[in-house]
């Protein structure tokens, strides 16, 4: 999930009171900022927390964990018990989301060419992807500590998750070192903790423009949409890209959760993800090309203004 979908609006008297720190590295191949309260300590705990979850996990590194395992062709890879821990919980949401969201999806997105540009492959292409691709065929064995890909030619694919987990993880690590309000945001996702601030939620198109605002205090808010990158997000169900229909939104307290769930809802799709939501009481809201804004009663808490 790459879009960057949102545009954050602070007055510069709040952000002077509250958040005199401001930071922007490039992490997980985008933009990382960090705004605390304090800085120093906080900040550099943040980065580095960052920096080690992208060395352990991101599959763009042939020397990550998880490449590894990508390349075991069926064996069993040794990891941490975080990485076990975390990827017990994804094949839980793979579960709770009848599938929608899909950790294990390395051999369609290489079917597609998702990270090349994109091209069309053929029926046996995709048939062989999609036999090589599901959460049922990672295995996880937390008393040996180990994981493993039941299909030689299967593999993790972390653009769905990890960058939420990372911002979870970031924000512990500052916390551990005194801060008690900041804002950070990573490709897009924003995870706001102490101090409340407002937050824009741009057209799924025409970033420029708002379409609404809330305030976002102690949780994360996720977008997933194509206007930045064409047609990548793939439905795991049939192997497929999903249609550009627009863009969702989605606030939860942990932003590993905000993470999957928006690219889970926007696989579903603004009429399936819209009940769905409303059932589990999400806070979500849909952003089709054409039609209204749709939003969960969660979401409606959220009192947000439009424009």
């Amino acid at each position: 999930m790459r879009p960057v979908l949102f545009l954050l609006t602070t007055t510069p008297a709040l952000i002077a009171q509250t958040m005199p720190t401001e930071r922007q590295v490039l992490a997980m191949g985008t933009r990382f900022s960090l705004r605390l309260e304090t800085g120093g300590r906080a900040e550099e705990a943040a980065l580095a927390e960052v920096a080690r979850i992208e060395a352990a996990c991101s599959t763009w590194r042939p020397d990550s964990a998880w490449s590894r395992l990508n390349a075991a062709q069926g064996e069993a890879v040794a990891l941490d018990p975080e990485w076990i821990s975390l990827l017990t919980r994804v094949q839980s949401w793979s579960r709770a989301t009848s599938g929608a969201f899909d950790p294990v999806l390395r051999a369609l997105m290489q079917a597609w060419g998702i990270r090349q540009g994109g091209r069309v492959p053929d029926g046996a292409e995709l048939a062989a992807a999609r036999t090589a691709s599901g959460s049922a065929l990672l295995q996880l064995d937390e008393i040996r500590g180990t994981a493993r890909l039941s299909h030689p030619h299967a593999g993790l694919e972390e653009g769905g998750f990890l960058k939420g987990y990372a911002l979870d993880a970031a924000r512990l690590a500052a916390q551990r070192e005194g801060s008690t309000s900041g804002l950070l945001d990573l490709g897009g996702q924003i995870l706001v903790w102490g101090t409340a601030l407002p937050v824009d939620v741009a057209h799924p198109r025409q970033r420029q423009w708002a379409l609404l605002r809330i305030v976002l205090a102690n949780a994360s808010l996720s977008t997933s949409g194509c206007s930045e990158r064409g047609r990548h997000l793939l439905d795991p169900r049939t192997g497929k890209p999903c249609p550009d229909w627009g863009a969702v939104s989605v606030v939860c307290p942990s932003a590993l959760d905000a993470d999957v769930l928006s690219t889970a809802l926007y696989v579903m799709g603004p009429d399936q993800g819209l009940a769905w939501a409303e059932a589990h009481r999400f806070a979500a809201v849909f952003m089709p090309h054409q039609g209204p804004l749709q939003m969960t009663t969660a979401f409606r808490a959220f009192n947000p203004t439009h424009f």
